[in-house]
């Protein structure tokens, strides 16, 4: 994984390590923590200095209660910290370890590094299992601490605002560059192409060098052996060059087309005890839509996504499915796997994927494959295809989930917290492959960055059974939410409080508190609905674009009559209220 690798972390760096799934970043990581032991080489930390490390799997056994393993290692008139810091990751420190989730554990392995605050913070993936709100409140602690720290994560967003450093893991080799993750991109590509043409180089000079030596036998009897020697010497070079790891074949099958309308939910309410999930909410889905549902965890995102899919039944209120449905769905648990039976097994174990009378093969999108051969168009190698599934890294499980779910047709992408583990390269490679899906996408995510690169329209649980849409990605929700995002509160808050508008006093204007701020609201909405449709304009006025790409020419028409619909109800709507603030 590495060899003669030289590392400095200083005090107060704030550096991202980045690279490949299965690159080594978390085995470097803990080397740095001291978990893990070099096979060579030495670690030193200056005599004082504290080094802490978020754990991916805590070990929570001979505790009672989450707070009391964040607490362990803390004095007892320090465990108020604890506390502070749960109120911001959003976990109970009495929850029992027994009934604790994964995510829940996790939350409090990050609690107890936050509340020790060591000198050097070690945090891998500290993100998963966070909703946005939580993410935020994270990235503000660690925004204001002098504490150095070393973060592996998926969310761009998050690695942008807080990183002034990057170490970036590839092929045994860590580079570091003095910058944070925003320029990491164009770094790495200008690295690959000195690369690619130092190869050519190479490649060129073998080839002279060889041409060389053949010549040189019918030329003369004794050959110059110093030279015959340096070509020797370069083809050992050439072989010693790692190559690239290349990109997963990832590819979606739409199948074939469903109908106009993919679903409709008509007054949908749903309650547990006397908490409301959903109430009275009304929601179109037209094919070829990407919504996103956002909201603190346990708000109900995953309950609303199986309402409207038929998989769990609303208390009042109906949901029609459209015609010619093929549904496919990406589990943020991850159960479609069984962790103790192999890669293999997976697959041609799944009744969807089996070929009959062979053990071998597995059925991708309608044409049988042999399974080692699909396996390596994810990455896998052949070893790793008779390993179990729990010997695997967190993105390389999400890797063979992605295998599972690609296999199959579909029209209809039910995408539960695709992103987490996932390395920048596969998220790139998956938000492009959004982006050309013919079908509909519903996707249920915390990373800011990756919802503003592929939704159209997001829904936002605000608690209280309150949902609204969005038009547009997370920035355009924040841009048009009447709150701003650190003013939510809690759902059983939202639930105890007054009812707005309806309760709030007029105005001499005529108009509610409500109506008055939406009144204030609509002229940017309608500013900035106006440029979407301005861009979209001079998109569909590209030369070719329907000819050369119908796919993104259909895309833009229909998001362009979607913005136009939404602009005139806008502007239908100031007028109203314009003329009842006239009086």
């Amino acid at each position: 994984m590495f060899e003669g690798l030289d590392l400095t972390v200083q005090p107060g760096d704030r550096v991202a390590l980045v690279g490949r799934n299965g690159s080594g970043k978390s085995t470097l990581m803990k080397i740095m923590a001291g978990l893990v032991e070099a096979d060579a080489g030495a670690r030193v930390v200056p005599p004082g200095v504290t080094v802490g490390y978020m754990e991916q799997d805590p070990d929570l056994s001979g505790f009672e209660t989450l707070g009391d393993y964040a607490a362990s290692a803390l004095p007892p008139e320090e465990s108020y910290k604890v506390e502070v810091v749960a109120e911001g990751l959003k976990f109970r420190p009495d929850t029992p370890v027994v009934s604790a989730s994964g995510g829940e554990r996790r939350r409090a392995a990050l609690a107890k590094l936050m509340a020790e605050a060591p000198e050097l913070m070690l945090l891998d993936e500290p993100t998963n299992h966070l909703d946005i709100q939580a993410i935020q409140w994270l990235e503000q602690e660690l925004s204001g601490t002098r504490t150095a720290f070393v973060l592996i994560s998926h969310d761009r967003a998050f690695l942008r605002a807080l990183t002034r450093a990057t170490l970036w893991v590839d092929r045994g080799e860590v580079r570091r560059r003095e910058s944070g993750f925003d320029g990491f991109e164009e770094w790495r590509e200008t690295v690959w192409a000195e690369e690619d043409d130092a190869r050519h180089k190479l490649e060129r000079k073998i080839k002279h060098e060889a041409k060389w030596a053949v010549e040189g036998i019918s030329a003369r009897r004794k050959r110059n052996m110093g030279r015959v020697r340096a070509l020797q010497d370069l083809r050992a070079q050439r072989a010693s060059m790692i190559r690239r790891q290349g990109t997963a074949a990832l590819e979606f099958d739409s199948g074939p087309t469903s109908g106009k309308k993919v679903i409709e939910a008509v007054g949908l309410s749903k309650a547990y005890g006397d908490k409301p999930i959903i109430r009275d909410f009304d929601l179109r889905i037209l094919r070829g839509d990407r919504v996103a549902f956002v909201g603190p965890n346990g708000i109900g995102k995953t309950t609303l996504l199986k309402m409207l899919i038929g998989q769990e039944a609303p208390d009042a209120g109906s949901v029609t499915l459209g015609t010619n449905l093929q549904i496919a769905v990406f589990d943020q648990t991850r159960a479609q796997l069984d962790a103790e039976a192999s890669l293999w097994e997976n697959l041609t174990g799944d009744p969807l994927m089996a070929v009959s009378g062979a053990s071998d093969q597995v059925m991708v999108r309608g044409t049988p494959k042999h399974v080692v051969a699909y396996l390596k168009d994810f990455l896998f190698n052949e070893l790793q295809a008779r390993a179990p599934v729990k010997s695997l890294s967190g993105g390389e499980k999400a890797r063979l989930l992605l295998a599972k779910l690609m296999a199959q047709e579909s029209n209809l992408l039910i995408l539960d917290e695709p992103t987490n583990d996932l390395d920048v390269e596969t998220l790139d490679l998956l938000q492009d492959l959004l982006g050309e899906y013919d079908g509909t996408v519903l996707l249920v995510s915390h990373d800011r960055d990756f919802i503003d690169r592929v939704a159209t329209t997001t829904i936002a649980l605000e608690g209280g059974g309150i949902a609204t849409v969005y038009a547009g990605g997370w920035s355009d929700y924040l841009a048009q939410r009447p709150a701003p995002v650190e003013a939510a509160p809690a759902a059983k808050t939202q639930s105890a409080a007054p009812k707005p508008a309806a309760a709030a006093p007029r105005k001499a204007d005529g108009l509610s508190f409500t109506e008055r701020k939406r009144l204030a609201e609509l002229p940017d909405v309608i500013a900035k609905l106006e440029r979407e449709i301005g861009k979209l304009g001079e998109l569909l006025e590209t030369p070719d674009l329907f000819t050369k790409e119908p796919v993104k020419f259909r895309k833009a028409s229909e998001m362009l009559a979607e913005r136009q619909a939404t602009l005139a109800a806008a502007e239908e709507e100031w007028l109203v209220l314009e003329e009842k603030a006239g009086g």
